[in-house]
């Protein structure tokens, strides 16, 4: 079969890490074609909710060669905002993105060997064709919008939606809401349903809370100071779902910039907890009654990185300022519910589900896919193939490379090897070793 197209490298996917390895070969002065269904920063861009803030601060917006160059670097930016950072950044570095190329599927050629030019062929939605050496699935893990079975019993009457398609309150018919999940999309769409004024219910799950700030610090100062970044994407306090969910952050980013964004600064908003949803029957919630536990154990994640915090300024005796009384999640303001949510008699006409994101990697071959279709690879960035590799997956029960600013190093980590398959491939006589 002849190839209508020859690409040494093809990258599906123009989010923060498909730029990174495209700009990462660039580097190390190695071609790459990058293919994007919709625009550069899609999904930050346009299928999130107007006002989301990037959980993971503004310090963690960096690509390869360019750091956060903006006036408030303990900021939380817009989701728009960081869509915008990466299209400037693409044009930049001139990277070679096709946008509004849409994947049909890849064909791993059986009979390839790893001495041939073509290993893969990227087959396109308009008809056309792609073969590469190499292929780099930068779609990320977040990409398939995750509803529980138990929404199918709800009655039809009610409204129901994912965070994914949930742009702001007034794209909400009139009435009371019912969020559910408690993450950083849960928390944030609750945050702002409620200061919109609407009637809110939040029905809650396990998770992590941060401090915003602490003792005239940012958090992501104190991160720095006391490498808490690992803690920071350590999953641990998200849940026991099925290992096909990604979990999410910490919570920390808040609308307004000021306080702390947790259960019990919204319970002190007037948003109603609820327990985890458990089954559905028309207009009836079947809970856990479980909103204490869960705001415990989120005050517990809370009070660690405070004490962390704490004892490394007592160590190190650094001469910063007491604060009285200490940030927390204020359990005073939390109350059990039951077992039970009548929809009819609360009000409530829409549910925002922000139950995360499975994978969605239909568009490869089954055998590079495990049993949920997440890609069988090794430290959350090798494939299973010789030149195959994805960029943003957890590496075991870390989120590390799932993180914003993760892109340049699992950019520069992909590209070497590219570039050291080149070398060897070739017999150069080049060095191995790049910088």
């Amino acid at each position: 079969m002849s190839e209508v197209e020859y690409a040494e490298t093809v990258v599906i996917g123009a989010g923060q890490q498909g730029c990174g390895v495209a700009a990462s070969l660039q580097e190390l002065g190695r071609e790459s074609v990058v293919l994007e269904r919709g625009e550069i920063g899609q999904a930050w861009g346009h299928e999130r909710w107007d006002s989301l803030l990037v959980g993971s601060g503004n310090r963690s917006v960096r690509f390869p060669g360019r750091e956060y160059d903006g006036d408030d670097p303990d900021g939380f930016m817009p989701g728009r905002e960081l869509a915008h950072r990466l299209r400037r950044y693409a044009e930049d570095r001139k990277l070679r993105v096709r946008q509004h190329t849409t994947v049909r599927e890849v064909e791993c050629p059986p009979d390839a060997s790893d001495h041939d030019e073509v290993r893969f062929r990227t087959h396109l939605s308009d008809g056309g064709s792609i073969g590469s050496r190499n292929l780099v699935v930068a779609v990320g893990g977040y990409a398939a919008p995750r509803v529980p079975a138990l929404a199918a019993d709800i009655d039809p009457s009610v409204t129901q939606l994912h965070s994914h398609h949930y742009r702001n309150s007034a794209s909400l018919p009139d009435g009371a809401v019912l969020v559910v999940g408690a993450g950083i999309s849960g928390q944030q769409i609750a945050d702002e349903l409620v200061d919109a004024g609407r009637g809110v219910f939040l029905s809650v799950g396990r998770h992590g809370a941060w401090p915003r700030h602490y003792r005239g610090r940012s958090l992501h100062e104190w991160m720095f100071v006391f490498s808490l970044e690992e803690e920071y994407v350590r999953v641990g306090t998200g849940g026991d779902g099925p290992t096909e969910v990604l979990p999410g952050l910490p919570v920390a980013a808040v609308l307004d910039g000021t306080g702390d964004l947790n259960l019990g600064t919204l319970a002190g908003k007037g948003v109603v907890l609820v327990g985890s949803a458990r089954a559905a029957k028309g207009r009836t919630l079947l809970l856990e009654d479980n909103v204490v536990a869960v705001a415990e154990a989120s005050a517990r994640s809370f009070r660690q990185v405070i004490d962390t915090i704490d004892t490394g300024i007592r160590e190190r005796g650094y001469p910063v300022p007491e604060q009285h009384p200490a940030p927390g999640v204020d359990l005073d303001r939390i109350s059990p519910f039951g077992d039970r949510l009548d929809l009819a008699r609360e009000g409530i006409t829409s549910i925002v589900w922000c139950t995360g994101f499975g994978p969605d990697y239909r568009i490869l071959p089954a055998h590079v896919l495990d049993d949920h279709g997440a890609p069988l690879q090794r430290k959350g960035i090798l494939g299973v193939l010789p030149g195959l590799y994805y960029a943003g997956l957890p590496d075991g029960n870390s989120l590390a490379p799932v993180a914003i600013g993760a892109n340049v190093e699992n950019g520069r980590f992909i590209a070497r090897r590219i570039h050291v398959d080149h070398i060897m491939r070739t017999g150069s006589p080049a060095s191995v070793i790049t910088p």
